[in-house]
């Protein structure tokens, strides 16, 4: 696994060994610290999370439900980021959310590209370009590369397992900054 994502990681980048020579001004052009996109009512961005919570209630057969992170769309073509937390080096991810975005994947790719993501981070500030956090694309999850885990490979006993478990060493360490770019290239790609 992370020799494949190494390489995948590293023609997303166009690794060059030249850069390690410079001063570390040069070897990066930062972006704004200025976040593109901010709630600008946050009371009514609540409320519109706290009306969507009534929508299931006790006594329906329906429960649970999940969302999609991020998902962009650019001349037909789509990037799709999930943000899940780490607790002890592992994230979960509900089994009927990993079908259905394995399901989104294929579809989407049938007709268009697709790529998707699974981001794992530990308590994060986005705007540190320095900072990291953990992914893979669901390429990797298909073929195998990820173990699809339902059950703790450590011994944890978390009860009944409805969910997959992903292990930090499975996952390819990056920066925000490489994160950023990343996205960016898919954008550039689908122009």
């Amino acid at each position: 696994m992370a020799n494949e994502t190494s390489d995948l990681i590293d023609t997303f980048y166009e690794k060059d060994e030249s850069n390690k020579n410079k001063p570390i001004s040069q070897q990066f052009l930062r972006k704004s610290p200025k976040a593109k996109y901010q709630i600008f009512d946050e009371s009514e961005f609540t409320r519109g999370r706290e009306v969507l919570g009534n929508l299931i209630v006790h006594g329906m057969v329906s429960s649970g439900g999940t969302d999609i992170d991020w998902m962009i769309e650019h001349n037909g073509g789509f990037v799709i980021l999930e943000f899940k937390g780490f607790h002890n080096d592992k994230i979960n991810i509900p089994l009927g959310q990993m079908i259905a975005y394995e399901k989104l994947h294929e579809k989407l790719n049938l007709a268009t590209k697709c790529y998707l993501y699974i981001i794992g981070c530990d308590e994060i500030n986005f705007s540190n370009p320095d900072a990291t956090v953990w992914l893979f694309e669901m390429n990797h999850w298909k073929t195998g590369a990820v173990p699809k885990n339902t059950n703790d490979i450590y011994g944890e006993d978390s009860g009944r397992q409805n969910k997959f478990i992903v292990y930090r060493e499975y996952m390819e360490e990056i920066t925000v900054e490489k994160l950023r770019d990343l996205v960016d290239s898919h954008w550039k790609e689908f122009d």
